[in-house]
């Protein structure tokens, strides 16, 4: 089979791989990967994503909180399609969770991104609520807002071709190795076709380890996790799309408007191995109970129900960087079901890293060692 040449080959055309590849286009020839036969077909595609700037550890947060200009003013012809509708956002807290609360308001980077609001004023903005569900009251993000999964994927992927990229589909990679002219240099073999690259860029997900593993780099010990999701329609009860997202403040559930449906999701994180996710019935049975114990909501019919991978870190913080050990290695995984919020931010200072720059001034509070693969080293 014929190699072709390339500077940079990213693998994984998600929204990690897609971002990073349109970022790195402007400067270099890139070739992006991916083994299903669209781009977007596992997390990405099923994502129910908000950005919200409350949301994640402290790592997720800094990425959020710089990839927001670029979701309020995209680049021209980005988008034919804002890339966010505001959705705010409600913790709420029960008696016994008051404690939990409390953290959570007193961190340092939400306490000015939500207040507090008391237990009357909670139910007012989430009125399916019963009153001891949030017997302490909660945390409201005003700003924050739902977005445009499809929308952010296709204008990076519209962005990538328009600097001359190119996206392979049905491309499954079976070998990488380091090429003839020395561990800089990289053999990619795959399904569709041959490469040989200066740099890879492992965006592979929940198979990030796997993609390491083949060129016999250590894994980073990436978990895939199921979240599962429901589209439910309530008896007698009308659902306003003004609702914010509700979440109670320990995650053990949240539920938003969806098109006069209700979404609703038990926050699973089950540990599960690569694979083409499905939802279990115990999972949707589990989130359908919290609802009805939550809120004063009667459930009449589960539409559609779905599963997504939710791949974290040991840390939970993403791992974006050059391999300590393997030069021309670099990590972009371990998005942890952050992936779209803060793809902007992600792409930004992975573009920097590979073209060994200083980091981009949206991001001056993020030390890129927080998010190194480097930190597992000896682990």
């Amino acid at each position: 089979m014929t190699r072709s040449h390339t500077d940079i080959l990213i693998i994984g055309a998600g929204i990690a791989g897609a971002s990073a590849a349109a970022e790195l286009a402007r400067t270099h020839r890139v070739m992006l990967l991916e083994g299903e036969t669209a781009p977007g077909y596992h997390s990405t595609g099923r994502s129910a994503a908000v950005f919200s700037e409350s949301y994640g550890n402290w790592a997720v947060r800094a990425l959020t909180r710089a990839s927001r200009d670029f979701f309020h003013h995209p680049p021209p012809g980005f988008s034919p399609h804002p890339l966010l509708k505001h959705r705010s956002w409600l913790h709420v807290a029960s008696a016994s969770q008051a404690a939990a609360l409390e953290q959570f308001l007193a961190t340092e980077d939400i306490a000015g991104r939500a207040r507090r609001v008391g237990p009357e004023e909670a139910l007012a903005l989430s009125p399916l609520l019963r009153p001891e569900t949030a017997a302490a009251g909660g945390a409201y993000e005003q700003d924050a807002a739902d977005i445009d999964v499809d929308a952010l994927h296709q204008g990076y992927l519209r962005l990538l071709r328009q600097r001359r990229g190119t996206v392979l589909t049905g491309a499954q990679v079976t070998a990488i190795t380091p090429g003839a002219r020395g561990a800089r240099r990289w053999l990619v073999a795959s399904t569709a076709a041959d490469f040989e690259t200066d740099i890879v860029i492992n965006a592979a997900g929940a198979w990030a380890d796997q993609v390491a593993s083949l060129a016999g780099v250590a894994p980073v010990r990436i978990q895939p996790c199921r979240r599962t999701a429901a589209l439910i329609e309530l008896s007698d009860c009308g659902i306003s799309d003004a609702w914010p997202v509700t979440i109670d403040i320990e995650e053990a559930y949240y539920f938003k408007p969806d098109a006069g449906l209700l979404l609703v999701s038990p926050a699973d994180e089950t540990p599960v191995e690569p694979c083409d996710v499905q939802p279990e019935d115990l999972d949707v049975a589990i989130a359908v109970d919290r609802l009805e114990k939550a809120t004063r909501a009667s459930v009449k019919r589960v539409r559609r129900t779905w599963a997504g991978l939710r791949s974290f870190a040991a840390d939970r913080s993403p791992v974006i960087g050059f391999d300590p050990v393997a030069p021309g290695f670099f990590w972009l995984a371990g998005q942890g079901g952050y992936g779209i919020q803060t793809a902007p931010a992600a792409s930004a200072l992975a573009a920097a890293l590979v073209r060994n720059e200083a980091k981009p001034p949206e991001l001056a509070e993020l030390d890129p060692a927080a998010v190194s693969p480097a930190r597992f080293a000896g682990s």
